[in-house]
């Protein structure tokens, strides 16, 4: 994970189809990451995988919701919402799941990421319940996720705008070890540029959906 730069984000919800689903795993992403906030069920993760069983890519299921959780993913990404109001975003939601599959979790070792939503308009900030953090908040969540819960990842999630480059470089100041995730309106390899100058690793998600083309460029954009 310490050397990876793009990540295509799937929606389960959303159609894609065999054609593209084969363009994107065979494009030199370093990973297919599952996941989404509506409309995730346990079938459509689960048919999701089966197609993408068929490639060596690596997967991950950001787990979003406990009963759509499915075996065979390479990695569990499971997130912290650091601006939500609700404890539950942060602890409770983990406390359950790890409960319900502690046996499993010894076999796949899931990876915490410390969330800060950034777009009040997204579903995901409207659904975890979150506060618009300013750019001074959105540095001490950066501190927190890396000094006070050692989390390897810090996620700054724009969800469907293009965010503040500016302030994703001074996250990126912040943080030493924990490595800075950024996802959020990236449509094409420019703006993939842009923000792989500060972010470790860029998540095209969106894009995939409303103009293909130019999200593929984004991975030439960044692995050249």
């Amino acid at each position: 994970m310490n050397e990876w730069k793009h990540i295509f984000k799937l929606d389960p919800a959303k159609e894609i189809s065999n054609e593209q689903l084969d363009i994107l795993c065979t494009s030199g992403t370093d990973a297919i990451m599952v996941g989404g906030t509506d409309d995730i069920t346990y079938r459509g993760v689960e048919d999701l995988l089966n197609r993408l069983s068929h490639y060596s890519v690596h997967k991950i299921l950001e787990i979003s919701r406990m009963d759509a959780i499915t075996t065979g993913f390479d990695d569990y990404f499971i997130p912290m919402v650091l601006n939500s109001k609700e404890k539950k975003w942060m602890m409770d939601m983990h406390h359950q799941g790890i409960k319900q599959h502690m046996d499993y979790i010894d076999y796949v070792q899931p990876v915490f990421e410390g969330y800060c939503i950034l777009n009040e308009e997204a579903k995901v900030f409207q659904y975890t319940n979150s506060t618009l953090p300013d750019a001074e908040d959105t540095l001490v969540y950066a501190y927190m996720a890396e000094e006070v819960f050692h989390l390897p990842i810090f996620y700054l999630e724009y969800s469907g705008i293009y965010g503040d480059a500016e302030l994703v470089k001074q996250v990126s100041h912040q943080l030493n070890d924990t490595l800075l995730f950024y996802g959020g309106g990236i449509e094409n390899a420019h703006q993939a540029k842009e923000m792989k100058q500060y972010a470790d690793v860029i998540i095209v998600g969106n894009s995939i959906y409303t103009d293909f083309d130019k999200a593929l460029e984004t991975v030439r954009a960044v692995k050249p």
